[in-house]
């Protein structure tokens, strides 16, 4: 959607400073129920890849969806867009794509004989940016400044995204025509990286028959609106952690980057992702607090798409990062 006509440089507020006061107990645990059972109808048997997803709504962060065409990315996507009362934009990334064409660009207006700024469709809620490794590196670095200070910079001049503001990119890893690898500081910015894997026979089935009568996800409604979502991200930061996390959680980063078999340890941007993601993780469990459970389960998921391995050049480096994060995991130990 493109809005024309000068647009000021007002702040408005990010999910970051949100001043929504946090929801209650009861509150919290029905909007969540309300949002993965509003997902769960139309991405069946994928109940890990919907809770991952609303770990990054809630913590109000950015997710990867990488895996071979056909699995299902877009359509997860999709219902997580469409179950949040928000405006959701899909911008196909393909080789021609320039940055403004995603953040906007700014215009001579004859008629009024001054300059107006015309968004881009990453002023949404939600956006999904698929087969984001079809750009190439300058378009991909247009989302950098939008997915880590949620604005965007267009002519000297800075203006707000909507909140809540959430980036949900797919790519298939397995296909290097025509591709452009995400660099670091672009993975950095994701609070999670999963991937969907294929369904079971009998889920393969029900994905079948739900197929019948056409596209179930163009007829989701909406389960939960900004304002609840914003709630939530506000519940999220509420969530007490003990000292005994915190030593856990930077036990595993400082493992990382003591690792022989790595060149590049994890960052503090993804220690803090690892402890927000694990607050998020609690109130979607119905808890107030973290357990060490929390960051065991996220640990591959926000941390191995931020460390590179020695051997990257020989083999899948995704299956051999994720393979060393997992046996630090289970290397490190626990607090009781």
């Amino acid at each position: 959607m493109h809005l024309e006509g000068p647009v000021p440089s007002m702040r408005a507020p990010s999910a970051h400073k949100s001043s929504a006061e946090p929801a209650d107990a009861p509150q919290i645990v029905h909007l969540v129920g309300l949002l993965a059972q509003n997902m769960a109808r139309v991405v069946l048997g994928k109940p890990e890849a919907i809770r991952m997803c609303m770990v990054a709504l809630l913590a109000g962060e950015h997710i990867l969806l990488e895996d071979v065409p056909g699995v299902g990315k877009t359509l997860l996507g999709k219902a997580l867009a469409k179950s949040v009362d928000g405006e959701f934009c899909r911008i196909q990334f393909t080789p021609d794509l320039l940055p403004s064409d995603i953040v906007g660009s700014t215009i001579f207006n004859s008629k009024s004989s001054e300059f107006v700024y015309n968004r881009g469709p990453i002023f949404a809620n939600v956006v999904l940016a698929d087969e984001i490794n079809r750009a190439p590196p300058r378009t991909q670095s247009a989302l950098l400044e939008a997915m880590s200070d949620r604005q965007v910079t267009v002519d000297g001049r800075s203006y707000e995204l909507p909140a809540p503001f959430i980036v949900i990119a797919t790519q298939n890893p397995f296909e290097f025509e025509g591709t452009y690898t995400l660099p670091e500081s672009q993975l950095d910015r994701f609070l999670l990286r999963i991937s969907m894997g294929y369904p079971s026979r009998e889920e393969e089935r029900r994905v079948l028959s739900s197929h019948r009568g056409g596209e179930p996800v163009q007829h989701l409604e909406p389960a939960v609106d900004n304002s609840q979502v914003l709630r939530l991200q506000a519940t999220v930061r509420e969530v007490a952690v003990e000292d005994s996390i915190y030593d856990y959680l930077l036990d595993l980063v400082h493992a990382t980057r003591q690792c022989a078999e790595l060149h590049v340890g994890v960052s503090t941007r993804g220690a803090l992702s690892l402890y927000r993601a694990a607050q998020a993780l609690a109130v979607i469990e119905g808890r107030d607090f973290v357990v060490p459970d929390d960051i065991k389960r996220l640990a591959v998921p926000t941390l191995a798409h931020r460390v590179i391995s020695k051997g990257y050049m020989h083999g899948n480096q995704r299956e051999a990062v994720e393979a060393i994060v997992r046996r630090l995991v289970e290397s490190t130990p626990a607090p009781d």
